[in-house]
């Protein structure tokens, strides 16, 4: 880097850097930014999106890092509740994964922005919505820079209500995802009835989304078919919600066919893609196909490559302990939190592959799959342009709030008819 472009970073990070990050970095020459501009860039360049990596171990972090370098492609660092919130099954979590990932990009080098993501913050019950006050304060406090709050397990009215009374307690320059419908396959599907409800209910609530994640016919973890995402529905949900300036997150990535994804990117207004399920088996040395989808032997069990992933000694030990607790399959994930020091006391030639496999992929996805090269500095060019870490409004206030009181909230969602699919606690 030259001394004028060094002069020129230093202005993107005192512009871009969020107050939380600046707060809790202040010596820091990583760009960590609002997700909002992330989906901004992704909307510029259009007909792409990029990854949203759930960062289940350092493994994936920097792997997922030194790709989005290579490629010049802002991309996002997430985690889930499910993984990283109070009853996590990972190490990393909400108050640790801006930490790590603004440490990581110091020690590598990574100039490219990035947002550090919570999602998948659910609520599954209004008792929910009260602790959950404290907790997103608390997240904010620790680096993260976007939030999804998702209340997609409840009833619609709820939804919305969960929505706008947890606003308040969301920087208004945060990154925002929202969700309609929980992620069941190709069961419940949303509608663009169900996701303009919500989003109008948020409109006249002066609250403009980023992002709306749908159960649009993927589902988390390992994929049992190829029925995979519906991008005909996501598209003409997309196009409904269009007055309102809202893009599409898609999750479930993992396991949908890379032509798949291609169309996602290519048809629909979707900037941001989940992916988790596949960077944690790359990471650990599974055998998995072209799109990252675990592939299985005869008996129903995991392919461990050869020269990949972590070291023999410490898979057979992981499948022990899972064989132990009887987890299977998905269940596979709960290995993270246990096996945390033990991946990281392995030799640095073992880390070190770890690592690379994880760049590789996710590097393929951003060039050849997301259409995501360059995103990097349309990024850039926005905050030159702003001078601040808000980027401008997306939305604009459409509907009237004294149409959408609690009380007509329930009325009108009473009238919604959808099927929601079968019921029970469908994990994030």
């Amino acid at each position: 880097m030259t001394h004028s472009q060094s002069n020129e970073y230093r202005k993107l990070l005192d512009y871009g850097r969020p107050p939380n990050v600046k707060k809790c970095f202040p010596n820091s020459q990583a760009l960590i930014v609002s997700g909002k501009y992330i989906d901004r860039a992704l909307l510029a360049k259009g007909g792409c999106m990029t990854i949203a990596a759930n960062g289940r171990n350092a493994f994936v972090i920097k792997g997922t890092l030194a790709a989005a370098q290579r490629a010049n492609a802002a991309v996002i660092i997430e985690i889930a509740r499910s993984e990283g919130g109070t009853g996590a099954y990972c190490a990393t979590n909400y108050w640790n994964i801006a930490r790590q990932t603004d440490a990581y990009m110091n020690e590598m080098g990574i100039t490219i922005p990035v947002a550090i993501h919570a999602d998948h913050f659910g609520i599954k019950k209004p008792e929910d919505v009260e602790p959950a006050k404290t907790e997103i304060r608390s997240i904010f406090d620790a680096g993260i820079t976007s939030i999804a709050i998702d209340a997609s397990h409840m009833p619609d009215d709820q939804n919305l209500l969960a929505n706008i009374e947890l606003n308040p307690y969301v920087p208004e320059w945060a990154g925002l995802e929202t969700e309609v419908g929980e992620i069941k396959g190709k069961l419940g599907l949303s509608t663009p009835e169900e996701a303009l409800f919500l989003i109008q209910g948020l409109n006249a609530h002066s609250i403009f989304p980023d992002w709306i994640a749908l159960n649009n016919g993927t589902t988390h973890g390992i994929e049992q078919s190829d029925a995979g995402i519906n991008v005909d529905l996501t598209a003409q949900i997309h196009e409904a919600l269009a007055p309102y300036g809202i893009s599409g997150a898609q999750h479930g990535t993992s396991g949908n066919s890379s032509d798949r994804l291609r169309q996602i990117a290519m048809k629909t207004k979707t900037t941001k893609a989940n992916v988790a399920t596949a960077l944690q088996m790359i990471s650990w040395g599974v055998k998995v196909n072209d799109y990252g989808n675990a592939i299985m032997d005869e008996s129903g069990s995991f392919i461990k490559e050869r020269g990949k992933g972590v070291s023999r000694g410490t898979w057979e030990k992981m499948c022990a302990f899972a064989a132990a607790n009887e987890w299977q399959k998905g269940n596979f994930k709960k290995l993270n939190l246990p096996f945390e020091n033990t991946l990281t006391a392995q030799d640095a030639p073992i880390r070190e592959r770890m690592i690379k496999d994880v760049e590789n992929f996710v590097f393929t996805l951003l060039t050849d799959v997301f259409n995501a090269t360059g995103t990097a500095d349309l990024v850039k060019q926005q905050i030159f342009e702003t001078q601040s870490h808000m980027p401008g409004p997306k939305a604009e206030k459409i509907e009237q709030k004294e149409e959408w009181t609690r009380e007509k909230i329930i009325e009108k969602a009473s009238r919604i008819t959808a099927d929601k699919g079968p019921q029970g606690n469908f994990e994030d």
